[in-house]
């Protein structure tokens, strides 16, 4: 094999290749890149079409990292790029609708890989609504999980089915489907409101403010994931954090005390999905909205 084709993966070349990326599992821009080749069909249902924000890490974990939100860098052609109308500018965004692209943002240094809830065809009208669940330090995993099945619960008292992922980190995403109907400022209404009622059914518990100080054992309800420019860690993706953790769906089923979110990795998800059918089959086909029925019920 030609030394240039030994540094491709998906018909990209990868520049260092041999560049340690993760040091704690010596896990390779190689290695990275075709992560994302052998998970490519899982992935890209979760982010294809979406504007991107990245978490970027030229030189891996052992140098600084830093957002890149608008795409006025080099990037390979395999990503598209568009423009998108913010308040005071137009905004230059990547989008990733092939492996080519996505082991194009790993040639570019991308370690994370951020997405809008909308996608570029569509874009004011999100497809989805998405509950960060974040727990302050002192929060125990058991509760995380019951703290993502009160949400369901609620979702569930307005007849909205909602599904539950991994951050690559101690928290839960509950992630609600839903046809691209309603703007961002009812669906960040409607999450706002959500958040507000279980955080008041038990203060004890839950909060909806977000400053860190004073919530050591609270849980965060994180409803500005649904702001018009925010973005949520994108499914399968990897995490700029040590041993490369991986934001995964997941069944409601899988929650409880056995289950560790920590063993799903870069190196370990792969396996995984070989043996595994897709725990969100019915994400791809729910068609809920959200009614005004369903907005009022959350706001009031």
């Amino acid at each position: 094999m030609h030394a240039a084709a030994a540094g491709q993966v998906a018909g990209i070349r990868i520049s260092h290749p041999d560049r340690v990326m993760y040091p704690d599992l010596q896990l390779t821009k190689l290695d990275l890149a075709k992560y994302y080749e052998s998970i490519g069909d899982w992935v890209l249902p979760h982010v294809r079409g979406r504007p991107l924000t990245l978490v970027r890490c030229p030189t891996g974990l052992r140098a600084p990292c830093f957002f890149m939100k608008h795409s006025k860098v080099w990037a390979p052609p395999a990503l598209r790029r568009v423009n998108i109308q913010e308040k005071t500018k137009i905004g230059e965004y990547l989008i990733a609708d092939s492996v080519a692209a996505l082991v194009s943002l790993v040639q570019m240094g991308v370690l994370e890989v951020h997405t809008w809830n909308s996608r570029i065809e569509r874009v004011e009208r999100p497809d989805r609504i998405v509950f960060d669940i974040d727990p302050g330090p002192e929060v125990s995993w058991r509760a995380v999980c019951d703290a993502a099945r009160v949400v369901r619960g609620a979702l569930a008292a307005l007849d909205l089915q909602s599904f539950v992922k991994t951050t690559g980190g101690r928290g839960l995403h509950v992630v609600v489907p839903l046809a691209p109907r309603a703007g961002w400022s009812e669906c960040l209404a409607f999450a706002r409101g959500m958040a507000a009622q279980i955080a008041e059914s038990d203060p004890g518990t839950y909060t909806t403010k977000f400053r860190k100080t004073g919530r050591e054992h609270l849980l965060l309800i994180d409803y500005l994931r649904n702001n018009r420019t925010n973005t949520s860690i994108a499914a399968y993706s990897v995490r700029a954090k040590p041993h490369a953790p991986v934001s995964v769906p997941i069944r409601w089923s899988d929650l409880g005390p056995r289950f560790d979110p920590a063993t799903l990795t870069a190196k370990t998800v792969p396996a995984r999905l070989a043996r595994a059918k897709d725990p969100w089959a019915e994400y791809w086909t729910c068609r809920q909205q959200l009614t005004r029925a369903r907005l009022r019920a959350a706001t009031g």
